[in-house]
């Protein structure tokens, strides 16, 4: 069996291992001239990280300093909203982990054979009887895999009267900042804007940023640091100390849901898939899921009942976790100075074991 994966970020990578392994040949077409990816930390919960260990490559992000599950949201003058009971978390699904991007493009990366890795291959076109048309040529293969991300080129191919991804009306930033004393995740909710941080294990902190804005809104540092002046400790310090060229902006989008990943030969697996809003830090784990299913699925049932099987066990899966992401972040975004006066009197009130419970469904997954 030949696999064609279309896009060589984590989700593509990771598919490319889990099928290497299985003796499956790969070929990952990747438009960008190299395999790697800039600027951002990644939060891998304990559901990307069993992903991982079936992979083989779990004990690698373990080796460096596990991060500690996130310890709640705060308000803007630094009022705990909803505080989470760490250990417990970690006793109940397992270790978080923080990593930059490109060190787990990396180990990805050096998990595939290097002549299977094509840079530089822009795709054009993906037919469901598994043709590729691409800027090298035209390839083929029994079964191909479209992992090229929000603006998925193989879904536009197959599906093309589908629904675009969608704005959900926020654009988010996001930095490395220099070492300083921070010692747990936090996030911090305002009046439609939030601000999110979490250590790193080499001392570094990685900040996300998410405000209300029109699509294609182009904010700068400077504003960010007035915006968040006022804000709790170390927030103002956490955005002095990055350069402007540190920031990376994008727009927020959500894709709406897709009746089928599959077309004929075909599979779409990670945003290619379902998109979806960053609120609950999923979107890398459950490409890391779809990746080990759709490998699991090909090699015990072959081409046509495995994609069949791998559509089965992902659609239900991930739009549920969409769904859920987009209902955990709205608070957040509210403007109305009674809706989020009233929020943040409600929140504190609530039990722990409700979020805890909330969470269940999303870290607990096993192949």
């Amino acid at each position: 069996m030949k696999v064609i994966i279309v896009g060589g970020g984590i989700g593509g990578l990771a598919t490319a291992v889990a099928l290497h392994q299985r003796g499956i040949q790969v070929e990952v077409l990747e438009r960008a001239a190299e395999f790697t990816e800039v600027g951002a930390g990644l939060s891998i919960q304990p559901n990307g990280l069993r992903a991982l260990d079936a992979l083989g490559l779990g004990e690698h992000l373990r080796a460096g300093v596990l991060a500690g599950p996130p310890a709640g949201i705060r308000n803007s003058r630094g009022d705990w909203l909803i505080r989470n009971d760490v250990d417990d978390l970690k006793r109940r699904f397992g270790p978080w982990v923080t990593v930059h991007r490109a060190a787990l493009i990396g180990l990805l990366r050096a998990a595939v054979p290097a002549e299977a890795l094509r840079p530089g291959t822009a795709v054009q076109e993906v037919r469901p009887d598994g043709t590729v048309r691409h800027s090298g040529g035209v390839s083929t293969a029994d079964v191909v895999v479209g992992a090229d991300g929000v603006h998925s080129v193989t879904r536009g191919s197959l599906w093309p009267s589908l629904s675009s991804p969608r704005y959900v009306g926020y654009t988010t930033w996001r930095f490395i900042a220099p070492p300083q004393p921070v010692e747990e995740s936090v996030e911090t909710w305002g009046r439609g804007e939030r601000f999110g941080y979490l250590p790193m294990p080499d001392g570094r902190i990685y900040c996300y940023v998410m405000a209300n804005a029109p699509a294609g809104s182009d904010i700068g540092l400077n504003e960010l640091r007035e915006r968040f002046a006022r804000w709790h400790r170390p927030i103002p310090a956490l955005l002095e100390s990055v350069a402007e060229e540190a920031v990376l902006q994008r727009d927020t989008h959500e894709l709406p849901k897709l009746p089928t990943y599959v077309s004929g030969n075909v599979a779409l697996l990670g945003d290619a898939a379902h998109a979806m809003t960053p609120n609950l830090g999923q979107g890398a784990c459950q490409a890391l899921e779809d990746a080990v299913t759709l490998a699991h699925t090909l090699d015990t049932l072959g081409p046509r009942a495995g994609l069949a099987a791998y559509d089965r066990a992902r659609r239900p899966r991930t739009q549920m976790i969409v769904r859920r992401s987009r209902q955990v972040g709205a608070p957040a975004h509210w403007t109305s100075t009674p809706m989020t006066t009233l929020r943040d009197a409600a929140l504190p009130l609530l039990p722990k074991m409700f979020f805890n419970r909330s969470l269940t469904p999303t870290y607990t997954w096993t192949i």
